[in-house]
């Protein structure tokens, strides 16, 4: 029987949602059905944190020490909801042990057990006071605080933002986003970009960096989705014989905590307090939890969970301690970070939270769930001692592994004021820029080349048409946390940005490369003068035309966009609906008209509607995808442009036709306190659910142009599943016996082109019909140099775990049984090479 993990209905769980009230201290509020007094403390009114007002808070009451702030009454019932991740849906995960799981995880790394070893010493040493003091964020230099500890000279945490680099600082790098890395497809650039982030927060004196974000670009128009690593989880987490998660492997190689986030189904940014994920069991395994438990498998220092509300999942005992602590061994030795304000009661801490952060209940509320309360409650016998030593160990083991207590430097800057004398304006970009160049031109992905137009070869005249082509009017830093869409788009906006140092448009690196060349370049870059656009690309060799599409956080509202898109058209002036006119497209159009030889340059945050110009009768026309570059979006662009750079660059997502070809679209509309969220589409995410349903796309997945071409060759599979004894307990899915290559495939590439360059090959496995699977799963990939005439023999591990599946009765991963197919491809859908194996 199929069975939900619901982030669900309070009504459909509603034995465990009653069993909250000695769990969570709940005892009231909107939704609550159950006792509205304490058997311990006072039921207490709070108010759930919403950012900058946007909408009213909900009422939350709990089971406190102390007064009362009102007077508590029954409550009527409404649709609240509860995360349920059990393998019934009479066993709630709402219900917590009331501890963290006692029993050692199996295949913790050398590494974490002597930092374990370090902190439980330490922990020894400790207080009560000092325990609940390591766990409360306070007010301080960084996003994120910790407060000292005299007694073992801890000097306490800087947590700050974001995945691009150091937030609110100067003299740091504006890298590419995660969803350009992941277009490189690429280990040795992601693990560079990695290492290089790390260096930068350890410069500015920063302890945990609060990235990679892992969670899945389910619906194209959701606003973060350029945060993360695209629509697939095998990309987002990859791991292969000793590899790892390159980001993280790459971050806390520097001697910087990486935070892996948000845990967990945090896909959308409308109503993400007040919605509940509704997620069946096999599709949170498979698709959205698997880059959390790669995570776990690169040693990730901390996890940050998400604001997804109501069993919250900061306080979710199953995702936490039963899936994440105890099934992905993700316990006794890391620790577990609330979102800012995602903490919703003291005794989350027993259901695996171990640090709230910022440390306050709401914006400068002055009261915290943790701090006293917390005290408070370990004297009343609510928290145990073994759990309050649990959470100490694992927060200060993180800063142990990371080796973060010899020689690591102080906070030097200050997020909240840069006039402060604390700001010591310490430079820490290095020569970074060289690597963001690097990376742009590897992740920019060439979508249409008609005739070889690209690269160029010096051409007499150019005209450049577009606001994406030049600088914001106020410069990049405009707008705050890059809250607008105006000139060039190097980053979406939200938590997840930097302040530019500085950001080289197309329009001046075009220019500056056709000086050298002799070329007239002339431009126009207002989008909506078309007539402008038309004199510029008349009578030219070349008109490019620039497009951008952005998105970000919701607390920020941006031509209408609060957050997710309104739609995937292209901006500015874009349509709501997309079958509405949209501004963009005449601009294209107008162009192509003038110009027989046009190509049109997307910045872009995921996804975006091109069917109005893809095939314009008028032009033939290339396309060249840059995503959300960081600093260095101009000059990149022109050495994929001028052939610097053979692109290289593949999809990490699918590119439709209309929004509706996607399986999951973001939820728009609010649907009662708690907006249900259902995950209907299961694993058919991205080019999952096109192949499934039949779906022709625009671009598929893993799809991208060379200025070459390769030939693929003699296809070899080798080695057996068939043997071996697996582990079962705490830590039973890093089981060695599931992670270790049994089978090897080996093929060769051809350069048969003109040009020196990388190809990307795709390893997809289809399962047999019984499996339920998606018709091909990436389970492989690698970014390998050809020169011209030259072969490459190309090499890939498959283990157990690429060849199994959740099972939703034996709660394990099980291989599955029979005759999977091996497909080796340029893309989704250009297969070259096939094998099979029998398990």
């Amino acid at each position: 029987m199929r069975t939900l993990l619901l982030l669900a209905t309070a009504i459909s769980v509603l034995p465990s949602v009653l069993a909250q009230s000695g769990l969570y201290g709940q005892c009231g509020g909107i939704g609550w059905t159950g006792a509205t007094t304490c058997s311990q403390g006072v039921c207490t009114v709070l108010n759930d944190f919403r950012p900058n007002h946007l909408t009213p808070s909900a009422d939350y009451y709990q089971c406190l020490p102390g007064s009362s702030t009102t007077t508590t009454s029954t409550t009527t019932s409404s649709s609240s909801t509860s995360i349920s991740t059990s393998k019934s849906t009479s066993t709630s995960s709402s219900t917590s042990t009331g501890t963290a799981p006692t029993a050692t995880p199996q295949n913790v790394s050398p590494q974490w057990t002597a930092a374990y070893a370090k902190a439980s010493a330490a922990v020894a040493k400790m207080s009560l006071q000092d325990k609940v003091n390591l766990a409360t964020g306070e007010t301080g230099h960084c996003v994120g605080n910790t407060p000292a500890i005299s007694s073992i000279s801890f000097p306490g945490l800087c947590l700050e933002d974001s995945p691009v680099g150091v937030r609110y600082a100067d003299l740091v790098s504006a890298f590419p986003a995660e969803i350009n890395v992941a277009a490189t497809f690429n280990r040795t650039l992601m693990n560079q970009r990695g290492a290089a982030m790390g260096t930068e927060f350890k410069g500015k004196g920063v302890h945990v960096a609060l990235g990679p974000m892992m969670n899945l670009m389910r619906a194209a128009a959701a606003g973060r989705n350029w945060e993360g690593f695209g629509g697939d989880p095998y990309l987002s987490g990859f791991i292969n014989e000793s590899e790892r998660i390159q980001t993280i492997v790459g971050i806390q190689s520097s001697g910087v905590q990486a935070c892996a986030k948000h845990y967990i189904n945090n896909e959308q940014e409308h109503f993400r307090e007040t919605s509940a994920s509704m997620v069946d069991d096999r599709w949170q395994h498979e698709i959205y939890s698997l880059p959390f438990l790669r995570s776990v498998q690169a040693n990730v220092a901390s996890v940050l969970c998400s604001y997804i509300n109501s069993s919250f999942a900061c306080e979710n005992d199953k995702m936490l301690n039963g899936v994440l602590k105890t099934e992905f061994g993700f316990q006794g030795c890391k620790k577990l970070i609330a979102d800012w304000w995602a903490t919703h009661s003291t005794l989350s801490i027993n259901a695996g939270l171990d640090m709230t952060m910022p440390g306050d209940i709401s914006s400068s509320s002055g009261t915290s769930y943790f701090g006293s309360n917390l005290t408070a409650a370990v004297n009343s016998g609510q928290v145990t001692q073994a759990r309050m030593n649990d959470m100490a160990t694992r927060i200060l083991a993180a800063w142990y592994l990371i080796g973060q207590d010899t020689n690591f430097p102080a906070v030097n800057f200050d997020a909240w004021n840069t006039g402060d004398s604390s700001n010591k304006h310490v430079n820490v970009q290095a020569t970074h820029a060289t690597l963001i160049r690097q990376i742009d031109a590897a992740g920019t992905v060439l979508l249409k080349n008609t005739n070889g137009a690209l690269p160029l070869k010096a051409p007499r005249t150019i005209a450049i048409v577009g606001n994406g082509a030049t600088n914001a009017s106020g410069g990049p830093n405009n707008y705050p946390d890059r809250g607008g869409d105006d000139g060039v788009l190097g980053l979406g906006w939200g938590s997840g940005t930097v302040q530019f140092p500085y950001l080289t448009t197309p329009l001046d690196a075009i220019k500056s490369r056709s000086a050298s060349d002799g070329t007239v370049v002339t431009s126009s870059t207002s989008d909506s003068d078309l007539t402008g656009a038309k004199n510029a690309a008349t009578g030219k060799d070349v008109a490019f035309v620039f497009v951008t599409a952005d998105s970000g956080e919701g607390y920020i509202t941006v031509e209408g966009n609060a957050g997710d898109r309104n739609s995937l058209s292209a901006w500015h002036n874009g349509a709501s609906l997309e079958s509405s006119a949209c501004l963009i497209d005449a601009l294209i159009a107008a162009v192509a008209a003038a110009n027989k030889n046009t190509i049109v340059c997307i910045n872009a945050v995921g996804p975006i509607n091109m069917e109005a110009w893809i095939n314009n009768a008028n032009s033939a026309f290339l396309y060249v995808l840059s995503g959300v570059p960081g600093q260095e979006a101009g000059s990149s662009l022109v050495d994929v442009l001028y052939g610097a750079y053979n692109p290289s660059g593949r999809l990490p997502y699918t590119i439709g036709k209309s929004v509706t070809d996607y399986s999951a679209q973001v939820l728009f509309n609010q649907q009662g306190s708690i907006t249900p969220i259902p995950y209907s589409e299961g694993l058919f995410i991205d080019y999952r659910h096109f192949d499934q349903a039949g779906i022709a796309p625009r671009f598929e997945f893993g799809f991208g142009l060379s200025y070459t071409t390769f030939a693929y060759s003699g296809l070899a599979v080798s080695g057996s599943t068939a043997g071996g004894t697996r582990q079962s307990g705490p830590g039973s899915s890093l089981d060695p016996w599931l992670h270790d290559p049994v089978v090897t495939v080996t093929f060769t590439i051809q350069n048969n082109g003109t040009v020196a360059g990388n190809e990307i090959p795709q390893l997809y496995l289809t399962f047999p019909t019984s499996a339920n699977s998606a018709p091909k799963n990436l389970k492989g990939f690698d970014s390998v140099f050809v020169g011209v005439g030259q072969s490459v023999s190309v090499s890939m591990t498959l283990s157990r775990f690429d060849f199994a599946t959740w099972n939703t009765v034996t709660q394990r991963w099980e291989v599955v049984t029979g005759t999977t197919t091996i497909s080796i491809g340029a893309s989704s859908r250009d297969i070259r090479l096939t094998g099979s194996i029998v398990n």
